[in-house]
């Protein structure tokens, strides 16, 4: 349902919610990483949330992924962050090893919730 209308506005307008990091090779943009902060009520300071992570196809294997997470955790430190941290499909192997091979540690104990559609409207209507 994203729309350019709609990422414009959420990533440039006047309450951004949202960063966008573009990477280059030989002058074209070849990868993108979007993110927003988060905060770690344990750890008492901000994280930085990877939501999406893309690098074009043709350029894997480049190390361009581990530029774009070695940016992103410099900007992480730069920013008093307590943590990067993202969520990865199960099955999607390649991605658990890459993650794995620059340090990363599964949150095996968690579980993600979610509330979209009916059942956020319903919830929502019961805050009135």
């Amino acid at each position: 349902v994203a729309t350019e209308e709609v990422l414009r506005e959420s990533l440039f307008g006047k309450h951004a919610h949202a960063e966008v990091v573009i990477g280059y090779l030989d002058d074209q943009p070849v990868s993108m990483a979007l993110f927003f902060h988060n905060f770690s009520t344990f750890a008492g300071r901000p994280g930085i949330y990877l939501e999406d992570l893309f690098v074009n196809p043709e350029v894997r294997g480049l190390g361009i992924g581990q530029k774009m997470f070695s940016y992103l955790a410099k900007l992480a430190k730069e920013r008093n962050s307590g943590r990067l941290e993202w969520c990865v499909l199960d099955w999607n192997e390649s991605a658990i090893n890459f993650y794995k091979k620059i340090g990363a540690v599964a949150m095996d104990e968690w579980t993600v919730f979610r509330l979209t559609g009916d059942a956020l409207d319903d919830l929502a209507n019961q805050a009135d």
